[in-house]
């Protein structure tokens, strides 16, 4: 039998509204309205209200879309709505997903007062270039000049995202946009393989303006010299795409991690609780109708198997740092994990990708990379 999860509940709002949308976005969002956008906090709010349990949760996380579109009373509302409905921790993490473009030094100290005091900055790179080639709105220097206005306005917990093998992207100039986070020095970083989608507008631009992106081993060599240079300046890689400062991991993506629980509110949200995972319905007008008539948000429902959960465990605990505690999968799964997937993970034990260390399994940075080809050793045969 499956043991409950560890840790309390997170609170993930999905905001979608954007002031331009990015051309290789694969995310649930719109452009901005501001007459729908005052309709769906409303509705928000409604959900939370009706999902009310009373559950303890620790972390909140404004996720997008853009969220940093909104205004601080609409956050300070949907905050209050989530401490009302659910026992959210007097010390709670809460995150607001922002744009650089999107804030001023004002508003970003009302967010504050409002009761966000984490903002993760969507900068993806610091060469000018490479921003114009994403459609991204904001400059270099308008990413700094946002950290700096965040600073001012009393955050001292930012992270900051950027994105890896770009289009026409060489090795120093990804290296150029590390030593930029670097520089500015926050709590935490995310840093990204850009995913290039069958349906993005990316991709027909790269083939107009003959873009290309490096070969795969300077992919590899980005991200190793990345994560070194980071190690040297004292960030703690905790898990493959991220890094922090000793003690500034993000509480809410850990749940994503270490098999905890979340519940998604809004458009599109996914949520996973006791081994059921649901997804809201995606249509933001569609979202904020169903509400009004209390109907069913839930558009899709599965009820995960304990081989579905133990195999999602395993995924989701090799991307961290620290790798899986075999004595953790054992009681909780009532799976011995050597004695079932032993003999097919000894190759990458043999090629030095894969190490057992003090009763945990964890992959090494090279394994990282192939990070993949690892985790379908865990996938069941009949689905392989």
């Amino acid at each position: 039998m499956v043991r409950r999860p560890r840790g309390n509940l997170g609170l993930y709002l999905h905001i979608p509204f954007c002031s331009a949308i990015c051309n290789y976005c694969n995310f649930n969002r719109g452009l901005y309205d501001g007459d729908l956008k005052a309709q769906y906090v409303a509705a928000l709010r409604q959900e939370i209200q009706l999902k009310a349990d009373g559950t303890p949760a620790d972390t909140i996380f404004f996720g997008g879309g853009t969220p940093s579109l909104l205004d601080a009373v609409e956050i300070r509302r949907l905050i209050e709505s989530c401490r009302q409905a659910f026992d959210v921790s007097a010390d709670a993490e809460v995150t607001l997903e922002a744009n650089p473009e999107t804030v001023t030094e004002q508003r970003l100290a009302d967010f504050r007062e409002a009761g966000i005091n984490r903002v993760s900055f969507g900068v993806q790179s610091f060469r000018d270039e490479e921003l114009q080639r994403l459609s991204r709105l904001h400059s270099a220097a308008r990413a700094r000049e946002a950290f700096a206005e965040a600073r001012r306005a009393g955050f001292d917990n930012i992270s900051l995202d950027l994105m890896m093998w770009l289009p026409q992207q060489t090795v120093p100039d990804w290296l150029d946009s590390v030593d930029g986070l670097i520089e500015l020095g926050p709590e935490h970083a995310s840093l990204y393989l850009l995913e290039i989608y069958p349906n993005a507008p990316l991709r027909d631009e790269m083939a107009r303006g003959r873009w290309s992106v490096a070969p795969d081993d300077d992919a590899a060599e980005m991200y190793l010299q990345a994560m070194d240079r980071l190690d040297r300046v004292g960030y703690v890689q905790y898990e493959i795409s991220n890094v922090s400062r000793p003690g500034r991991e993000s509480a809410h993506n850990m749940k994503y991690w270490t098999d905890g629980e979340w519940l998604g509110l809004g458009c599109g949200a996914h949520s996973t609780r006791n081994g059921v995972r649901e997804k809201n319905v995606s249509s933001t007008t569609e979202y904020i109708a169903r509400v009004a008539e209390r109907g069913q948000l839930g558009v899709e429902r599965r009820v995960l198997t304990s081989q579905e959960r133990l195999e999602e465990a395993l995924f989701t605990g090799l991307r961290l740092s620290r790798g899986v505690d075999l004595a953790e999968m054992k009681s909780r799964y009532d799976v011995d994990v050597c004695a079932r997937y032993g003999g097919e993970l000894q190759l990458f034990v043999d090629e030095g990708l894969l190490i057992y260390d003090a009763g945990r399994m964890r992959l090494t940075r090279a394994g990282m990379l192939l990070a993949h080809e690892v985790m379908t050793v865990f996938i069941s045969p009949s689905v392989r």
